[in-house]
């Protein structure tokens, strides 16, 4: 027997390892894969498929809303934390959020208006670590010149 609700475990437990915004959004979607539910062999066991699934569903709903209400800013820093602590750049890591962009929304379509406001907030995200790389590579090439 459990003393957590599966909702709280998610919370509590799993999303809490998990730094960032963007990283618990990137975490949530990796354990969906193209598929429809949620693998996480250590919760489905605990708190049964069904339960688990369900909170999965609700957590991945608040995060993509917490992401969307988020200013652009703060999700800035948040990419580079979250690539930091995945240890990739922070350009790698929103191009890998904006190729899995059907895993990214828990069960909305495509073309709903989450999806359309997702694709704009990866994508501004993705052209402000272009202009900040190309800022830094040009600054690096007038100090050696």
């Amino acid at each position: 027997m459990t003393l957590k609700s599966a909702l709280q475990d998610v919370k509590e437990t799993t999303l809490a390892a998990v730094s960032g915004l963007l990283g618990k959004l990137a975490y949530l979607a990796s354990l969906r894969r193209g598929q429809e539910s949620y693998q996480h062999w250590g919760m489905s066991l605990v708190h049964g498929t069904e339960s688990f699934d369900r909170a999965m569903k609700t957590v991945h709903t608040d995060i993509v809303a917490d992401v969307l209400r988020a200013p652009l800013a703060a999700l800035e820093n948040d990419l580079q934390e979250s690539s930091r602590n995945s240890g990739v750049s922070a350009r790698a890591y929103v191009e890998s959020m904006r190729g899995g962009m059907e895993d990214l929304l828990p069960g909305a379509r495509k073309d709903s208006p989450a999806a359309a406001h997702l694709n704009s907030v990866l994508l501004a995200l993705s052209s402000l670590e272009k202009t900040s790389l190309e800022k830094t590579r040009g600054d690096a090439t007038r100090s050696t010149s």
